[in-house]
């Protein structure tokens, strides 16, 4: 363990810090449903607009797009406005783009209300909410982005089946109605108790992690090579993710797993719900172990995790029981990617920026959705195989543990050393962090 000084960062209150994690994982999960139960809506769709399937996708892919390429822009203006009416205007516009949804007669409208509005509103809420928890919990941050994380990854469970039960008894457009009015209510008021955390003076701290102690801008922390290094891994683990999540059930057909039940379970659907639990659950387990054994051994263990449960899953493509089973181990070793990048980046620039700094970071989301989603599926129908398909998806994530390992982390403890600051200096920093926070209460 090691001493770390934390200026104007380590809060005294913890019961505030708790009460805030508990508000911001009800707003995460009150804008999961966008995304995580599309599918339910586009067979409804489909029907009400007589459009084909691929029309309506398009809807999705502006809702991930507005969410991760805006995300730097969204981040600044929650650092300058403050998180409490950012994060209350996002769960609000989530809310009414399905309310406006509901009385959309046309796919500009449902472009415009579900993709465009969605994904702004959604993009508010993530990157806000994230980057409200690593101020609030210096010293527990793969803990609690995990947790707000697993909210979103997660919180769909409560809506999928209800929502599903709405379709069939009251149609589209009531279900749309009242599950947004739902989500921006529930956000509205989760939303109101926010805060920005009031610095502390500098304390010491037993931490086995490499924490900086200087707070870099946006501007500061683009030009290091460093944050690059660690743009790029996300960019790689997320294609690596998401060419799973996207392809799932056109890979699971051709390896004869759709037609196959498992205990009396279909066997896809058993594995998508294993694989949805699982994927919510690694956020903050995996940076619970990471506050402990430090970021980079983690994205070790996990990413070569992933690796080897992707050359099982192809090996035993043919076991229908293995197929669901190593489902969830890849899953388990991919979602924890969104504890351990917010919490290893705020480490290493600090926290004065980290909404606005994880909002570039997280832009590698939608480029690794590109390469995972649409080029993966070309990749596919050029080869007709999926052997090509895993094999660059599971050489990324060895390649990716490998740099976790053996180039992030030695990378990052030079770094932070060469910005190490005397204690005067710190202080200052503290002291400017602190009116910069109460501004934002």
């Amino acid at each position: 363990m090691t001493n770390t000084t934390l200026s104007g960062a380590v809060v005294a209150s913890q019961k505030m810090k708790w009460i805030q994690l508990a508000l911001g994982l009800i707003c995460m999960i009150s804008i999961s449903s966008p995304q995580y139960v599309w599918a339910l809506f586009t067979r409804p769709l489909m029907e009400k607009l007589q459009a084909p399937l691929a029309e309506i996708q398009l809807t999705f892919s502006l809702l991930i797009i507005l969410q991760t390429f805006f995300s730097p822009f969204q981040g600044r203006l929650i650092d300058r406005f403050g998180p409490r009416r950012l994060i209350t205007l996002g769960t609000v516009l989530t809310g009414i783009s399905w309310m406006l949804a509901a009385r959309m007669n046309s796919l500009t409208e449902l472009y415009l209300y579900y993709g465009v509005l969605g994904g702004l509103g959604t993009g508010i809420v993530y990157i806000g909410v994230v980057g409200l928890m690593v101020r609030w919990f210096p010293e527990k941050r793969g803990f609690a982005t995990g947790m707000v994380a697993a909210g979103y990854g997660m919180g769909a469970i409560l809506t999928t089946f209800p929502i599903t039960t709405a379709l069939a008894a009251k149609g589209l457009e009531n279900t749309l109605w009242q599950f947004g009015l739902l989500m921006a209510v529930l956000g509205f008021i989760a939303g109101q108790g926010l805060r920005a955390p009031k610095p502390q003076p500098a304390q010491q701290i037993d931490t086995p992690l490499n924490v900086t102690t200087r707070s870099f801008t946006p501007r500061e922390m683009l030009r290091q090579p460093l944050f690059w290094l660690m743009f790029v891994m996300m960019t790689m683990m997320s294609t690596s993710g998401l060419m799973v999540t996207s392809q799932m059930a056109i890979f699971a057909g051709d390896f004869g797993i759709t037609s196959v039940t498992i205990l009396g379970m279909a066997a896809l659907p058993l594995a998508m719900t294993i694989d949805r639990v699982m994927n919510g659950l690694t956020r903050p387990v995996c940076g619970y172990i990471s506050d402990r054994i430090g970021r980079e051994k983690m994205m070790f263990f996990a990413f070569g995790l992933e690796g080897i449960a992707m050359t099982l899953w192809l090996l035993c493509k043919d076991d229908p029981l293995l197929f669901v089973l190593l489902s969830g181990v890849v899953f388990f070793g991919w979602g924890e990617i969104f504890s351990l990048f917010p919490a290893t980046l705020t480490d290493t620039f600090g926290t004065r920026f980290a909404t606005t700094n994880y909002g570039w970071l997280y832009i590698s989301q939608g480029i690794g959705s590109i390469f995972g989603g649409p080029l993966a599926a070309l990749l596919y129908q050029h080869t007709a195989s999926w052997n090509l398909v895993f094999g660059c998806a599971i050489t990324l994530d060895i390649i990716c543990a490998l740099l976790a390992l053996l180039v992030l982390k030695p990378w990052r403890a030079r770094f932070i050393r060469g910005a190490g600051m005397t204690d005067n200096t710190a202080s200052h920093t503290g002291q400017a962090a602190g009116a910069w926070g109460a501004k934002n209460t």
